[in-house]
């Protein structure tokens, strides 16, 4: 049985991840923080379960990091713990650097010396994958995409840290021959994601009727995948991805955020119509734009698709049908995440 140290495994992607992984006979040491965005809740159906291990801990705890390495010698690490919403690193940039990349560095030290003491077949298998995200590229134009050979041009503290700690995993490949990969993804959405991000706050507001706040002119344009087509390009760039190479990972889905808001309002509608027969389009209510709002993210994922076979099996349309019913069928989940201390008000002033 293959053993996965998987950090960050109680966030969304983490989790989705670790719920895919596990379902398939393989054993995953969980290691999360549990801030506010890390829900024990989502990994409910893996208490009991041998092949789930969770341990409450920082990324940057060396010697707890350590530790784990040596007690469950780990056929490879996939790091997605990250702070990792923009509006909070507006609020709050400090966090994101002790995290992202400090806390990186620290992992990523540990491993080196847990690799180097690997032999034969072991080191040679072992992989360390650093999951990141496309807003290291900065704001596209009305055309083209993001490659992986798009240079850097992080504009937010979020996407700077993710630009340094996906720096400082490339150094540990090329100074100590680490072997890393790593994945850079659009936009996330699906089941367990924290009501702060567009889709599940959306969809919470609009069930309660309340006003639907939407950026700016609400034409900003993300590439939008499905978490589960994620997790699966996860692990097929941990299965076949060469050694010391970056994969854009995209959902072939640009919309507006105007678009995603109203086919949300659509879906509720058909779903759960409100008592007092309005639309939910009618709740849309356009906000200051966020500080350095970028215009335009989209991923070419042509890398992932031709060499290593990976496809997302979700359309938009698909994956937000799911996604919505998923939130309708699980609102006690939703309402244990709402009595922490968010509260879906505006972040990032």
């Amino acid at each position: 049985m293959k053993t996965w140290l998987v950090t960050g495994g109680a966030g969304f992607i983490g989790a989705n991840f670790v719920l895919q992984a596990v379902a398939d006979d393989l054993r995953l040491i969980n290691l999360d923080k549990l801030t506010y965005a890390g829900n024990p809740d989502t990994l409910a159906s893996l208490v009991g379960n041998d092949r789930h291990i969770f341990v409450q801990g920082d990324i940057g705890d060396r010697t707890l990091v350590a530790k784990l390495l040596s007690e469950y010698r780990p056929d490879a690490i996939v790091n997605f713990a990250a702070e990792s919403h923009v509006d909070r690193s507006i609020d709050g940039p400090a966090a994101f650097i002790e995290t992202n990349v400090v806390g990186t560095l620290g992992l990523l030290e540990c491993t080196r010396d847990y690799w180097r003491g690997l032999e034969g077949a072991a080191r040679d298998a072992f992989r360390f994958l650093h999951v990141s995200t496309d807003e290291v590229y900065g704001s596209l134009g009305a055309e083209g995409k993001f490659t992986e050979a798009t240079p850097y041009a992080p504009n937010s503290p979020y996407s700077a840290s993710k630009a340094a700690s996906d720096h400082l995993v490339r150094a540990f490949h090329h100074t100590y021959g680490l072997p890393v990969l790593t994945t850079n993804c659009s936009n996330n959405y699906g089941p367990y994601q924290f009501p702060e991000k567009l889709i599940p706050l959306i969809i919470q507001k609009a069930l309660a009727g309340e006003p639907l706040p939407v950026y700016g002119d609400g034409l900003n344009i993300r590439d939008w995948l499905f978490v589960g087509d994620h997790c699966s390009a996860i692990r097929r760039v941990l299965e076949a991805g060469r050694v010391g190479e970056t994969y854009n990972v995209g959902g072939n889905a640009e919309r507006e955020n105007i678009t995603v808001v109203k086919t949300i309002c659509a879906l509720l509608d058909a779903r759960r119509p409100l008592a007092d027969g309005r639309t939910r389009e009618s709740l849309i209510t356009y906000v200051k734009d966020r500080p350095g709002h970028d215009r335009r993210y989209a991923i070419d994922s042509r890398k992932l698709q031709d060499e290593l076979g990976w496809r997302p099996s979700q359309t938009f349309e698909s994956g937000i049908a799911q996604t919505v019913d998923w939130y309708l069928a699980n609102q006690s989940w939703t309402k244990r995440v709402l009595d922490g201390s968010y509260r879906m008000e505006r972040l990032g002033s």
